[in-house]
């Protein structure tokens, strides 16, 4: 992995927190395309990285709270799953413009690290299994890439089987 980012003027808040935590991390740009179908295949495929390895962040409403569930873009968020993993009894997923709103960020570039208002995240345990990950970076076309472990720390997420394949 290479040396941890400086902080920089042009840093997302994702990247901003990763420095100032002392993480390291690499970050992956690439162009985005808006007309592709997935954003998560599309980093996959841009970044050259298998699609079990990056992971998309998807915000979802558990009981009138929203939580943040972070799942391989190569499978699906589990709804029952995550409202177990909270304690909940109901999840759907969350109306985008609420998710943008609390997270800071755009749909298809929200983040699981650096959030307006941090949320509830839980992190699906397949992470576990890699050396890195990838998640989004706060924006389409710009990925970071960081240890499972690292992640889970710093958002004080709750490891459980929410994925799908």
């Amino acid at each position: 992995m290479a040396k941890k980012a400086k902080k920089q003027s042009g840093g997302t808040p994702a990247t901003v927190a990763l420095t100032e935590a002392g993480v390291p991390f690499t970050v992956h740009a690439y162009e985005h395309d808006p007309s592709h179908p997935s954003y998560g295949e599309e980093a996959a495929e841009a970044m050259g990285v298998s699609p079990e390895r990056v992971f998309k962040t998807l915000v979802a409403d558990v009981d009138g709270a929203l939580v943040v569930a972070v799942v391989p873009v190569a499978g699906s968020l589990d709804l029952k799953a995550l409202a177990t993993a909270v304690g909940g009894k109901r999840a759907v997923m969350a109306d985008p413009a609420a998710a943008e709103r609390t997270t800071g960020y755009v749909r298809g570039g929200i983040s699981p690290l650096g959030q307006r208002k941090k949320l509830r995240t839980v992190l699906d345990s397949s992470a576990a299994g890699h050396a890195t990950i990838c998640v989004s970076a706060g924006r389409r076309g710009l990925e970071v890439e960081l240890s499972p472990a690292d992640l889970g720390r710093l958002t004080e997420a709750v490891s459980a089987a929410v994925g799908r394949m």
